[in-house]
């Protein structure tokens, strides 16, 4: 039984049809990378599916429990993100909070965990994603990917069952993407189950095992990554793969290779 599945979520912004009858499939342990143009739907299917938009239509079954995604309660909505984690764009941390106090927050507050425990979780999080210097450091203190790496510590804290990223390098310049990217690979070589929207093709290529691509608010090709960079079927994609050329692929693996390192 896969952990996520979404079927016909549909979303529109006035007259605007953002997302058009998409589905998505989730197993447990996957890396979901989703591609495509700007304006395709990708973030906004990332929100909906966390609530942070409240789709037209669609079914979520999340762990097989089955959700009508234009009407769910909030009590269902709060009881889904205890098992899950957005990391976004642009951080969104507490600027008169340090590194660890943004991290312990939602384990104070969301998951009603004391103090002292939540400090010692926050802690180890923040540990994992080489941070083990910086716990009372504020956000102003750190670089932009210091401070994306306290995101995913405060993401993966709690032990959520699957992670949404929307975007997770898009603010960083080069340098600093490298070590976001590292330790998102850290995350999937350690079997965390990730929902990845992504401009980083070295990443969908090499770390995820699934890519998703979409196009004007649909589905227009999925598939194993590797079949998806190698033979991808529909016109589209080749279209969409061409257009980013064998320099942003190159530059991407490049990251890719200094991740690992």
């Amino acid at each position: 039984m896969p952990m996520l599945e979404v079927k016909g979520i549909t979303k529109g912004f006035g007259t605007l049809d953002v997302l058009r009858g998409v589905d998505l499939t989730v197993e447990r342990g996957d890396v979901v990378a989703i591609l495509g143009p700007s304006g395709s739907g990708k973030t906004t299917l990332l929100r909906c599916i966390n609530f942070l938009e409240t789709a037209d239509s669609g079914t979520l079954i999340f762990d097989g429990e089955s959700f009508e995604l234009g009407h769910v309660s909030k009590r269902d909505i709060a009881r889904l993100r205890k098992k899950t984690a957005f990391v976004f764009q642009n951080y969104n941390l507490f600027s008169n909070k340090t590194a660890l106090e943004n991290v312990t927050e939602g384990l104070i507050l969301g998951h009603k965990m004391p103090k002292a425990q939540a400090r010692d979780v926050g802690r180890r999080a923040l540990d994992r994603v080489g941070l083990s210097d910086r716990y009372d450091y504020y956000p102003d203190q750190l670089s932009g990917g210091q401070q994306q790496r306290v995101a995913i510590a405060r993401a993966i804290a709690p032990e959520p069952e699957i992670i949404y990223f929307d975007e997770p390098t898009s603010a960083l310049d080069p340098e600093l993407t490298v070590e976001v990217l590292a330790v998102m690979r850290r995350l999937a070589e350690d079997g965390m189950t990730m929902l990845v929207v992504t401009h980083e093709m070295g990443f969908a290529r090499t770390v995820s095992n699934r890519v998703i691509f979409m196009e004007d608010g649909v589905v227009a090709e999925s598939g194993p990554s590797k079949e998806f960079f190698e033979n991808p079927k529909e016109e589209r994609t080749k279209a969409f793969l061409r257009s980013i050329g064998t320099t942003m692929a190159g530059e991407s693996g490049k990251k890719e290779n200094q991740a690992k390192e």
